[in-house]
């Protein structure tokens, strides 16, 4: 069964899971689902400053820190117990483009050839790295939401501004995959 477990879960088992996540929070709570009000609920229980965007009743979303450690501890489960130890696979004609960028390391989930602290020290890992977050918080909160809470909770309540934050990411998605992506990288 746990080798089972370790195997990459196909998209017509994983997203439906997914799903039912929705349904599942609506009817033992009439609870949205989303990440990013996460951060909003722990810096509203541990600011002492008076800051009107955090004076609220942070106790009331207080099941969604529980979700989010949840998350975390499931994840941290997936790594240690659960981890596969055979090295990423990545398809031939991505690791000749990529290998262009300087990046042969597949060892991780994430590249260590431009995610560590001394790409951080550069142009390029300054923009990937600070910019980028600084980027994804803005665009966050501009949306009045995250990719989770809008495509699988939102869509799923059929609100059309969700609808138009989730086109929007993935326009946006597309553009930096394709435009703006390759350009960094060969910095």
């Amino acid at each position: 069964m746990i080798e089972f477990i370790k195997q990459p879960w196909p998209w017509y088992i994983a997203g439906p899971l997914i799903g039912l996540t929705v349904p599942t929070l609506l009817i033992l709570g009439n609870k949205s689902f989303g990440i990013s009000s996460s951060l909003r609920h722990i810096c509203a229980s541990c600011m002492p400053a008076n800051i009107p965007f955090f004076k609220y009743d942070w106790k009331k979303e207080v099941w969604n820190l529980f979700f989010v450690f949840g998350i975390f501890l499931g994840g941290a489960i997936a790594i240690n117990l659960l981890s596969n130890p055979n090295p990423i696979e990545v398809n031939p004609k991505l690791a000749s483009e990529l290998a262009g960028y300087g990046i042969t390391n597949y060892n991780s989930l994430v590249p260590e050839d431009i995610m560590n602290w001394q790409s951080l020290f550069t142009l390029k890992g300054f923009l990937l790295m600070v910019v980028g977050g600084f980027l994804v918080g803005f665009g966050t909160r501009y949306a009045g939401g995250c990719t989770s809470g809008h495509a699988i909770m939102g869509l799923s309540n059929l609100q059309l501004p969700s609808l138009i934050a989730t086109i929007c990411f993935m326009i946006g998605g597309f553009i930096m995959a394709n435009l703006i992506l390759p350009i960094i990288l060969s910095l």
